[in-house]
């Protein structure tokens, strides 16, 4: 009678869990990376650029008048440079202290996204801009318009909030900075053996000297 045919072995899959957990941990890595990165360069180069303009009145015509994002409202920018710190410090903490700066790096993306959309339709700065080119602290600035950046801000602020998002959910997943440094890090030799098989101790050293012997010598 033939025997029964041997069955595949199941061994193998227990450990393609633990792989398809590192494949997922470092696809998250990159899309926390670039996003977060992409984002705050987006914010920071909105900041810079014109966000509104309009005419001060001026003798008997208008002087035109513009201010930047960073005149406008320099919190984007600002939560920009915090949101670049905390997402290089999320690789520098462990536990709870990753949900912690994954929970930073998100709220500084809403609070971006939040001070762009205020933006619209706020003159105060452009305001300000008219009483001093017009030299009248109570100038108001006439036909105003506002520009595209405090949009392309604003999705820099999403862009990090996704960031921050991916990192509150999968930022336990990541490797730390010190996860290279453990694994190169030689791992220190073993204690010298006496021939009975006990660690040698100064002492021994010290009498094998006397007797004349080089204790350096292996037996």
């Amino acid at each position: 009678m033939s025997s029964p045919a041997p069955q595949p072995s199941t061994v193998a899959e227990p450990a393609a869990e633990p792989a398809a957990r590192r494949a997922g941990g470092r696809g998250s890595l990159v899309l926390a990376l670039a996003s977060g990165v992409l984002g705050a360069a987006v914010v920071l180069l909105a900041s810079s650029k014109t966000w509104q303009e309009g005419s001060a009145p001026f003798a008997d015509g208008g002087m035109p008048v513009r201010v930047s994002g960073h005149q406008v409202t320099g919190v984007p920018g600002a939560l920009a440079l915090v949101g670049l710190a905390a997402l290089v410090a999320v690789f520098a903490v462990r536990g709870a202290g990753r949900l912690l700066v994954g929970g930073l790096l998100a709220l500084c993306g809403a609070g971006a996204l939040a001070a762009a959309l205020l933006a619209f339709g706020d003159t105060a700065a452009l305001d300000a801009a008219a009483a001093t080119a017009s030299g009248l602290s109570r100038t108001t600035v006439n036909g105003s318009s506002t520009s595209a950046w405090p949009g392309v801000s604003a999705a820099g602020g999403v862009l990090l909030l996704l960031a921050g998002t991916v990192a509150l959910l999968r930022a336990r997943t990541w490797p730390g900075m010190s996860d290279r440094y453990d694994r190169d890090t030689p791992k220190a030799a073993p204690p010298a053996r006496t021939a009975a098989g006990g660690e040698e101790r100064p002492e021994d050293l010290w009498k094998a000297l006397d007797r004349g012997e080089d204790p350096t010598e292996s037996p």
